[in-house]
């Protein structure tokens, strides 16, 4: 059970670029930062003077790429931490910012996230041990075919594809129900819902025939499945109970209820594909966080995961407890379209949830460094209320999954603010 004289930690203010295809646009990394922090400060309404720490995620950049971004907000002299963790770096600054919070020492700070990416994953110091080498090693020890899966992917890309294409194909043997369908109707479902997401990369619905058809990446993932890397920031001003009170942000602010890191395990390395793509970490972290929180799957209203490949999503749903095991494909079947009050289209399942408004990685782009940033930010908007037509109606409580492989999950737990600090845990 949670403490209940735990600080309080709110995010106030959310702020991100249009995610680009890489190379489409002539900007770089601190025109990145700065057009999302100078959005989050707008969005709380502060200005930058009141940041006390800046913790910055990017994963291709030299050092203190960090510090070069915020100095387009200001020369404050305030530390600046840089965190790089995969695809799961964004929530690793947020979870740092609101550690540096709760712990104290600082009552507003800063979570900043960008990258500017080439056309697919890569490493540059192939000099040293690959931090992945084990992974990847690994997925050939337990049964995957060595080797590119097509020719114009470089191996970093090649290797993640075919990770996750076995954790699918795994599913699929595990749990005779399941279709390459399903897949599919996960990034039907995604693309559709992302026409009302003006900052995503790919902001149109494609149909689940071109889904299905459109170049095999390795089977059973087709290139519309998987999320296309992407450059952009994305940013969140995160804060004490006290500041925000005293800065008169009670209309901006949503609580971090709950947020949990897991990195590899045993299991990770034993005899399953999807373990060793994040399941078993993803599992752990949800059922962390349900207990600090004091909140069950049937409190969430909606979520944002990490689809980097659709069948991860359909894993997430019985990872994050939406579903029993094997139950997924029902979940996702038995589900329906429905018109919010805006007049936007969403997909509802299990008479509650609504997954990746926001489009998901699949159509917004993944620019590694910004994107757990990015699923806060679209958080926030849904649990104030302002996501217009991605507006998941009614909605109090939101959870996010990011995952980076090498490895680390985390999962975020959000509430509306309430002055009286109600949550379960605290009762």
């Amino acid at each position: 059970m949670a403490n209940p004289t735990k600080k309080r930690v709110f995010v106030v203010g959310v702020g991100l670029t249009k995610f680009e295809r890489p190379l489409t646009k002539q900007w770089d990394y601190p025109d990145m930062g700065r057009e999302a922090g100078q959005a989050a400060l707008k969005d709380a309404g502060i200005t930058y003077d009141k940041v006390k720490s800046v913790v910055a995620s990017y994963c291709y950049g030299e050092p203190t790429c960090g510090q070069r971004a915020v100095y387009e907000l200001g020369l404050s002299g305030v530390p600046v931490y840089n965190v790089n963790n995969n695809c799961s770096s964004g929530s690793t600054a947020l979870m740092m910012a609101r550690r540096l919070v709760q712990s104290g020492m600082e009552d507003c700070v800063l979570a900043l996230g960008f990258e500017k990416m080439e056309r697919g994953l890569s490493e540059r110091y192939t000099d040293k041990t690959s931090p992945v080498k084990r992974h990847f090693e690994h997925m050939v020890e337990i049964g995957a075919k060595p080797g590119l899966i097509q020719p114009h992917m470089n191996s970093m890309t090649s290797d993640v594809v075919k990770l996750f294409a076995y954790a699918a194909r795994e599913y699929m043997e595990k749990h005779s129900n399941v279709t390459v369908k399903d897949f599919i109707e996960i990034a039907y479902k995604n693309h559709k819902q992302s026409v009302n997401n003006p900052k995503a990369s790919v902001s149109k619905e494609v149909s689940r025939e071109d889904i299905g058809s459109k170049l095999m990446l390795c089977e059973p993932i087709t290139f519309w499945q998987s999320a296309p890397v992407a450059d952009g920031g994305a940013a969140a001003i995160v804060c004490s109970e006290e500041f925000m009170l005293k800065n008169n942000l009670k209309n901006r602010a949503v609580e971090i209820v709950a947020q949990s890191m897991v990195t590899d395990m045993p299991s990770s390395f034993g005899r399953s594909f999807m373990d060793l793509s994040g399941v078993g970490m993803a599992r752990k972290a949800a059922v962390n966080c349900y207990k600090e929180s004091g909140l069950t799957p049937s409190d969430v209203d909606v979520l944002e995961v990490h689809d980097c490949f659709s069948c991860n999503e359909l894993f997430m749903y019985e990872a994050l407890q939406l579903a029993p095991e094997g139950q997924g494909p029902d979940l996702l079947r038995s589900g329906k379209w429905r018109t919010n009050a805006s007049g936007g289209e969403q997909f509802q399942m299990g008479g509650r949830w609504v997954v990746n408004p926001s489009g998901g990685l699949e159509s917004k782009g993944h620019p590694i460094g910004a994107t757990g940033l990015a699923q806060c930010a679209e958080l926030v908007s849904q649990l104030r209320g302002e996501s217009e037509k991605r507006q998941v109606d009614g909605a109090t409580v939101a959870m996010q999954h990011n995952f980076g492989i090498g490895g680390a999950v985390v999962v975020t737990m959000y509430k509306k603010y309430d002055s009286t600090g109600w949550n379960k845990a605290r009762l």
